[in-house]
């Protein structure tokens, strides 16, 4: 599996992404392109995670927060822009919450 694919997949669910582990190890070199986007993959899945629990929580508490849910779209978006940093094979940081998620991740270098 190329490191372009690698790349790809660590951003289509946590599954793929625990896929795009497993064959990143694979790799007889290690790519600094697919480690970029798998510490970007996991950063934004665990992201995604946090804000979709505490946004349950709040709007089950008050409903009038429930236009809070039209974050969702902005993580779609977000997500949208990893993937096509892949595709690109860019080493660029999902805009607004990617710096957050460099270098974080120590066991997957």
């Amino acid at each position: 599996m190329s490191s372009k694919t690698i790349s790809i997949l660590s951003y289509v669910t946590i599954i793929g992404w625990v896929i795009a582990y497993v064959k990143s190890k694979d790799l007889t070199t290690k790519n600094d392109l697919a480690v970029y986007h798998l510490e970007q993959g996991l950063g934004f899945f665990i992201l995604s995670v946090l804000v979709n629990i505490s946004l349950s929580v709040i709007v089950s508490i008050v409903p009038a927060f429930s236009f809070l849910g039209y974050i969702g779209i902005i993580l779609l978006i977000l997500w949208i822009f990893g993937i096509i940093n892949a595709i690109n094979e860019q080493k660029k940081p999902i805009p607004l919450v990617g710096k957050v998620f460099e270098n974080k991740f120590g066991f997957l270098a």
